[in-house]
């Protein structure tokens, strides 16, 4: 009996472990990972994660997701609480404040009684032709969404490729089942024209006009004016169709607020259904086809998209998607994500913990997306369309955000893809006739979001990286006109409002400039610059050992008696001077001996860990929520206590992290949250990129494998092996780099791309003798 009893665990433990290993990347990501707007979960206005649980294709030009709430600081669209849907779009954000954008062709099933307003989620009533959803049924994996419509009993299915998508709706018996087509929807406002007209009896085409009188993108304050082109097939003939008209005055305004008005919805409600019209522009439109269906039967639309003209969204529906089998693509949509996450395959860790660390890789590979299409043509920021043979147009640059972590991570993962992006940019300013960087590109916009200059710095650190496929000394130029056009400049500081934020930033960006020219030979650049880089030691004050902002007139701007360095906004921009003040990656022995000394240094980085919430939530110390800080675990190394580093990284990944709609304790911000998981977890990450030296810290797995680009590296892989690694084991006890010791708490690039293995052994205690030198 005991033998057999054996016998079958062992057949048992055998088929699970069969399971286990035919588990693909892309079997790991949850798109419900940090899916959530929601501020008062959040504790902070900024709200959760803002990532969408829709289907898309790494870097892909459509996600067909699913949308919750128009209006309000929505960027995704969707919020995970919020029990109905009001459609699924064909365009989206990831991870953004600003009252986001895009979130256009909302298409969306419905039975019944026609409504031409979505209606309001909070509405107690039926009040529009959004539906509640089963949430058990709701189901997101990479490439796919799937959820019960209980209103109209539908089970709605989407599924991408890259320019295009593909929704597939399976109705109930019904004489007025229908698609309807919201072609003003547009996240943070509305689209101010719209241009529908039927091809044939299963296709329509047109535009949505989007400009900053209609919201969007800082509710027209990030300038984004973008065309978005469909075309659009049905599986089912067209036959009782039509259009429906809102009567928008022209003396209407039509930025979020307005568009969320009670008036401005009502208006929309009334709209005039205009049967069997097969041509229409106007200001607020919508199409929808009417059709009889028996029970189960399944209804399928496709679109291409395009930013450029309507010829190009029929060329890449036709190019990606030509038939109506839904599964195939679906299939292709999940080969394309294996892919790509095969950049990066970890072994040991726990379940949950691949599934954090695959989905924050998925995150990572949303933006900065492709916006050319299959023809190679792409939208310049002049309104013409354009073509490059040496580098595919890319656009959605959150710079502030993205040059701590993300953009690092894609050297080393997708060097090409960091030469796309600098490509971009540095055409960009020649199309839009500007002299200068833009901090965060938008569908070609100049926003002006946020602050610094971190087009400079992606800039630097490519070059130093030995990335430098763009046209190099107009990209030198553009940087150096940057940080003459936002530096700190002769006066050595910024002043307030926020003067802290920007004089850090600025000395940085700076700081960078003159790395490039010290690499181009460019000597006098490099003095200047490396001179402007000091300038944070302009607004250290003494008397208080921190920084403080100053005035116009270079006096001290007041010191916050109550709450001192914790005061949220005084002199910094969504933090307060005990988490910005941190920012000086460029001098840290400079700062170190401003703040006086190292072991001061080390006790006051330990308190603003310890006093950190355990869930790590928005806060006024460690405050992972929002980037600042995020540099701020791999100082430790650089004060010769990498234990601390090493602690503190791994305190974060499991605190900081988890697999849950909450799994993110701030906005995923264009892939910045999720690239600081993948590298912390993976033992590396830099503290100032412009140099490219590495923190080696405390991986989360026994084995993280690289594959690198032959194109850019020397090396095919690199691995960091962690032996003994476990929740216990965090502290480094040695090392060796290809089988030789190693004794440094850093790793150069280079040595990276050469290929190669790192080993770490792993144990409870810290060994205080390695890595301090």
């Amino acid at each position: 009996m005991i033998k057999k009893y054996f016998c079958c665990m062992v057949i048992i433990m055998l088929a699970f472990n069969a399971n286990a290993q035919q588990r693909t990347p892309a079997d790991y990501v949850n798109p419900f990972i940090g899916a959530s707007t929601s501020a008062a979960d959040a504790g902070i206005y900024h709200g959760l994660g803002k990532t969408f649980p829709g289907a898309t294709t790494p870097y892909g030009m459509v996600q067909v997701s699913p949308n919750t709430m128009t209006g309000g600081d929505n960027g995704s669209g969707y919020s995970y609480e919020i029990t109905s849907i009001e459609g699924f779009d064909f365009t989206q954000m990831s991870g953004v404040g600003w009252y986001g954008d895009l979130g256009n062709f909302l298409v969306m099933p419905t039975t019944g009684k026609m409504y031409t307003n979505s209606g309001r989620y909070t509405d107690k009533e039926k009040n529009g032709y959004r539906s509640h959803y089963l949430k058990s049924s709701e189901k997101a994996t990479a490439g796919y969404y799937s959820a019960l419509l209980t209103d109209y009993n539908i089970k709605a299915e989407a599924t991408a490729a890259p320019h295009s998508g593909m929704l597939r709706f399976t109705f109930p018996k019904n004489q007025h089942s229908r698609i309807q087509i919201d072609l003003a929807r547009r996240v943070g406002g509305t689209s101010t024209v719209q241009y529908v007209k039927v091809v044939n009896d299963h296709t329509i085409e047109g535009w949505m006009k989007c400009t900053p009188d209609g919201g969007g993108w800082g509710d027209g304050a990030g300038h984004a004016d973008y065309t978005v082109y469909f075309y659009a097939e049905f599986s089912k003939p067209l036959k009782n169709f039509g259009v429906w008209r809102a009567d928008i005055p022209d003396n209407w305004t039509r930025k979020r607020e307005d568009i969320e008005s009670d008036k401005y919805q009502q208006a929309i409600a009334n709209s005039a259904i205009l049967k069997g019209v097969a041509e229409k522009e106007g200001k607020h439109l919508g199409f929808y086809t009417e059709f009889a269906t028996q029970q189960n039967e399944q209804v399928l639309v496709k679109s291409g998209i395009s930013f450029i003209n309507i010829n190009g969204a029929r060329e890449n529906l036709q190019a990606e998607i030509k038939d109506w089998d839904f599964d195939a693509v679906h299939a292709k949509a999940k080969a394309l994500w294996n892919n790509a996450l095969a950049k990066v395959k970890v072994s040991g860790g726990t379940k949950e913990q691949k599934t954090v660390f695959y989905t924050a890789l998925y995150h990572t590979m949303i933006d900065p997306r492709i916006i050319e299409d299959v023809d190679g043509n792409y939208p310049g920021g002049d309104g013409k369309a354009h073509r490059s043979a040496n580098f595919s147009k890319r656009t959605i640059f959150s710079g502030w955000d993205v040059f701590r972590s993300q953009m690092p991570l894609q050297t080393i993962i997708n060097p090409s893809l960091v030469n796309d992006m600098i490509n971009s940019l540095v055409t960009l300013a020649d199309e839009k006739n500007k002299d200068y960087v833009e901090r965060w590109e938008m569908m070609n916009a100049y926003s002006g979001c946020m602050i610094g200059n971190p087009a400079v710095s992606v800039i630097a650190d490519a070059y130093e990286k030995g990335i430098r496929n763009f046209d190099v000394p107009k990209a030198y130029q553009l940087s150096v006109n940057s940080v003459e056009k936002f530096g700190n400049g002769d006066r050595g500081y910024t002043p307030d409002p926020l003067g802290v934020s920007y004089t850090l930033e600025y000395a940085y960006s700076e700081w960078c400039v003159s790395q490039m020219a010290k690499s181009m030979g460019k000597t006098a650049d490099e003095a200047k610059y490396a001179a402007r880089g000091e300038s944070f030691k302009n607004i250290f004050d003494t008397e208080h050992g921190w920084f403080r902002p100053k005035d116009e007139n270079g006096n001290w701007v007041p010191w916050p008696a109550d709450s001192g360095r914790i005061k949220p906004w005084y002199g910094c921009i969504e933090s307060n001077l005990y988490q910005q003040g941190w920012f000086v990656p460029q001098d840290i022995p400079g700062m170190v001996k401003l703040m006086g000394g190292r072991e001061k240094v080390i006790a006051d980085l330990e308190n603003l860990f310890e006093k950190t919430p355990e869930n790590m939530m928005w806060n006024d110390y460690f405050n992972h929520s929002n980037e600042p800080v995020h540099h701020v675990p791999f100082l430790f190394n650089r004060l010769s206590a990498p234990w601390l580093t090493q602690k503190w990284s791994r305190a974060v990944c499991r605190r900081a992290y988890h697999n849950g709609v909450e799994g993110l304790c701030g906005n995923e911000d264009v892939g910045q949250m999720s690239a600081w998981y993948v590298l912390a977890a993976s033992g590396i990450h830099p503290v100032c990129p412009g140099n490219t030296r590495q923190e080696i810290t405390s991986p989360v797995f026994s084995s993280i494998t690289f594959k690198l680009d032959p194109k850019y590296a020397k090396g095919k892989t690199f691995t960091v092996v962690a032996h003994n690694n476990s929740a216990e084991n965090i502290y480094i006890q040695s090392a060796k780099l290809n089988g030789k010791y190693y004794e440094h708490c850093y790793i150069d690039y280079k040595d990276i791309t050469a290929g190669g293995t790192l080993e770490l052994t792993m144990g409870p205690q810290p060994n205080k003798n390695w890595g301090i030198n």
